[in-house]
């Protein structure tokens, strides 16, 4: 059964309707239905195709948080071979809101990391929603400093609201652990690609996409703060939150504009939660395309491309 959001009730009232006669059909074979059902379902198409065509900002973030998006661990399994989950920051415990470890991308040895939110109500429990904890930003480290020992390109996988904001976290230096985190990136003298591949929440995304090269999927989006957020602190009214999403310029689109990400991923018609195996692939294509055009650059290189790049950013935006 499709999970529908709330600007697809039209779409979701064709679809079921077709869906209904051929359930009739199933009933009385004698029923010949087959025609007005394929004509429902080219409506469907026709409409969904328009639907995504023209998404608002606000929008396209509710279609970057949709429950049935591929996670984290989903590409993982689709994309990498031998994968050996490495767990623990070696200090306090381990968040299992990180997920990383050694793994094999189209037989090359990397580094994945990335951020799961979990697809059901115990896993999303066990993953915090996604919220890492200061242990998981120094699991992060720990794997990359691996990494580079080894001379492994580090891939990171970014989805998540943000870091966990709770009592516990901030006692654990929440904040100091996402700095290092952001400066370990800036640090490693191998190729570091990223791609956020649903929701880039404030510096707990930042943490793991300081990149040399940053792909984001279509419908994802990438923000210092939820429009939610931005509204509440801006207007006093977390209702406001369409309009924070337009001035947050927080999509795939505005923000290759704005040179923050290298690369728009485009997804199915109706989203990657629509073909999950096709976004799948067209990600690992990415990352590919990716490691291809660092492999050859000098480890030193690579840290001053990468420090460059972020200097740089204020300028392009200033520009626009």
């Amino acid at each position: 059964m499709k999970n529908y959001l709330e600007f697809e009730k039209g779409l979701a009232e064709i679809e079921g309707k077709a869906e209904e006669l051929r359930s009739m059909a199933r009933q009385n074979p004698e029923m010949d239905i087959e025609a007005e059902a394929a004509a429902l379902d080219a409506k469907a198409e026709t409409l969904l195709a328009e639907i995504y065509a023209n998404l608002s900002p606000w929008r396209k973030c509710l279609v970057a948080r949709h429950t049935d998006r591929p996670n984290c661990v989903d590409y993982i399994d689709a994309l990498f071979n031998e994968f050996t989950l490495l767990s623990g920051d070696r200090n306090f415990a381990d968040d299992h809101a990180i997920v990383g470890g050694l793994a094999r991308f189209n037989d090359r040895p990397v580094m994945v990391i990335g951020i799961e939110k979990g697809n059901d109500t115990k896993s999303r429990i066990d993953r915090n929603f996604g919220m890492a904890r200061p242990e998981g930003y120094r699991k992060v480290i720990r794997l990359m400093e691996l990494a580079e020992r080894f001379g492994l390109p580090v891939i990171t996988l970014v989805d998540t609201m943000g870091a966990y904001p709770g009592k516990g976290a901030e006692e654990r230096g929440q904040s100091e652990a996402i700095a290092r985190t952001t400066e370990k990136c800036l640090q490693i003298g191998v190729p570091l690609v990223s791609v956020i591949i649903g929701e880039g929440g404030s510096g707990g995304a930042v943490a793991l996409a300081t990149a040399d090269k940053l792909a984001m999927l279509e419908h994802s989006v990438y923000s210092v703060i939820s429009p939610e957020g931005c509204a509440s602190i801006l207007w006093k009214d977390a209702e406001k939150m369409r309009e924070a999403a337009e001035a947050l310029r927080l999509t795939a689109q505005d923000l290759k504009k704005l040179g923050v990400a290298d690369v728009v991923i485009a997804e199915p018609v109706g989203g990657a939660q629509r073909d999950p195996e096709a976004a799948i692939v067209a990600v690992g294509k990415e990352i590919e395309k990716m490691l291809k055009s660092l492999e050859k650059t000098p480890a030193k290189k690579l840290v001053q491309n990468r420090r460059k790049r972020f200097l740089d950013l204020g300028k392009k935006s200033l520009a626009a």
